[in-house]
């Protein structure tokens, strides 16, 4: 899909432009040409992610597995779709994801928030909105709420029918495109605050981070602390990636049922590996990883630390620091009780606390 930075993108019969509010230093996200923003599009956006009438049974909308107070994470393990069937992989929070790509812990072909979006809508393996079960009586439901025409009128002034499957896709990755914020401590720090943003012992342990002792840097580095990114910021690392999760039966290989990479390639190469994920809200988005088994940041930094986990006993037992893909940027590395405890500092001081509580993205539904 061809892209564009907004500001960039002339066209006659297009909305307004959308005027990007980004922090400082920030660069203008990409977007594709064919979904310019416009204020209108984000804000039908914004009222449909929380609209549980998107769903197959009314149940659940986009923020039931993203929740503003959770970073719009949820704090499962996994989530479990409208049906009552669960997921495979936990629900990543959405600071910044206009920055991402590609989408999705293990997809390579879901490089827009567009394609993306369409998965937990259409997708049926497991189902999760279930909207494409019955569309058309969702779309009839979404008509039929007062609010909606005139919403989806201004959003797409030049289509005569505007409610249907496209213009609910590009409204939904418009308003996540807008869901960018840079207010952590991190960021405060990193944009000239040394008055305090940061603790000593956070500065130490961001030393450490950025140090090639612990390469954490290579992979969750540049604005979103991922190699995962649509900016130009070089990339030291792949964006898919094994981190030693598992190693069941000490075989070389990964949960059967949750392979990464290598479902979509079969390459037995790619066994175990997903997509590096951002840093960004870790004290708000717990558990960790891409299935949820990791309870603890304290657990995230020992399992790096040993290079790889071990699960001792079950049926997933083995040493994950010895599976034949594991990156070899996670080769483990001694820490002093004190270099543990900053490192966790400067890993907590990546959480704004004032996302989730964002106005610009709050639930239209229940702030009247």
């Amino acid at each position: 899909m061809l892209a564009c930075a907004v500001a960039a993108c002339g066209d006659d019969v297009a909305p307004p432009a959308w005027q990007w509010d980004l922090p400082a230093g920030f660069p203008v996200p990409v977007v594709p040409v064919d979904n310019p923003m416009s204020a209108a599009k984000v804000e039908l956006g914004r009222h449909l992610f929380y609209d549980r009438r998107l769903s197959i049974n009314t149940t659940m909308s986009c923020a039931t597995c993203h929740l503003p107070e959770q970073a719009f994470a949820d704090g499962k393990i996994v989530p479990e779709g409208a049906t009552g069937e669960f997921l495979a992989r936990n629900s990543p929070g959405l600071q910044n994801v206009a920055y991402l790509a590609p989408y999705t812990w293990a997809n390579p072909t879901l490089g827009t928030l567009e394609a993306q979006v369409v998965v937990p809508m259409f997708g049926d393996r497991p189902i999760e909105l279930g909207t494409g079960e019955d569309l058309q009586g969702i779309l009839a439901r979404l008509a039929a709420e007062p609010r909606y025409p005139p919403l989806f009128a201004a959003a797409f002034p030049h289509d005569t029918q505007p409610i249907h499957r496209a213009s609910i896709i590009s409204a939904i990755a418009s308003f996540m495109r807008s869901l960018i914020r840079g207010g952590s401590p991190a960021d405060r720090e990193r944009a000239g605050n040394t008055n305090g943003a940061l603790s000593e012992s956070a500065l130490r342990g961001k030393a450490l981070f950025f140090s090639e002792r612990t390469h954490c840097s290579r992979c969750h580095g540049g604005l979103n602390f991922t190699v995962a990114t649509s900016t130009d910021e070089p990339r030291d690392a792949p964006v898919y990636a094994n981190n030693g999760l598992y190693n069941v039966g000490n075989a070389g290989r990964y949960p059967s049922d949750n392979p990464g990479l290598a479902a979509i390639t079969g390459q037995p190469g790619d066994d175990g590996k997903f997509r590096v994920p951002p840093l960004r809200n870790l004290t708000l988005t717990a558990p960790y990883m891409h299935d949820g088994s990791v309870a603890t940041l304290e657990d995230v930094v020992d399992n790096y630390a040993r290079g790889g986990r071990v699960l001792v006993d079950g049926p997933l037992a083995g040493d994950g620091a010895l599976h034949p893909n594991k990156s070899p940027l996670v080769a483990g590395f001694a820490l002093t009780a004190q270099e543990r405890e900053g490192l966790l500092a400067w890993l907590r001081s990546l959480t704004d606390e004032g996302f989730g509580g964002d106005p610009r993205f709050a639930d239209p539904w229940t702030t009247r």
